[in-house]
């Protein structure tokens, strides 16, 4: 497993559209399977990454982030909670 952390959140107040957001989390950070969705009011972020809590500050700078679970994929892919 390349990387690690399945990365979720909510951006209440993000000022980025939807396709600037992508990019700007793709350019950013290493991970794959990213979704970004959502419009002025709030955005979603789906993202697996090794660094969650890089892209937890840079969402926070970008608005108000709430609804945050980091989950282990290693951990659950062993049978362990994640």
């Amino acid at each position: 497993m390349e990387f690690r952390f399945d990365t979720q959140l909510l951006i209440e107040g993000c000022t980025l559209p939807q396709e600037e957001l992508y990019q700007a989390i793709t350019e950013k950070f290493q991970g794959d399977c990213l979704i970004a969705v959502g419009d002025e009011d709030v955005m979603k972020i789906h993202f697996h990454t090794n660094q969650p809590w890089l892209v937890l500050e840079y969402a926070a700078s970008l608005g108000d982030i709430f609804d945050i679970v980091v989950e282990n994929m290693e951990r659950q892919e062993n049978g362990l909670q994640g």
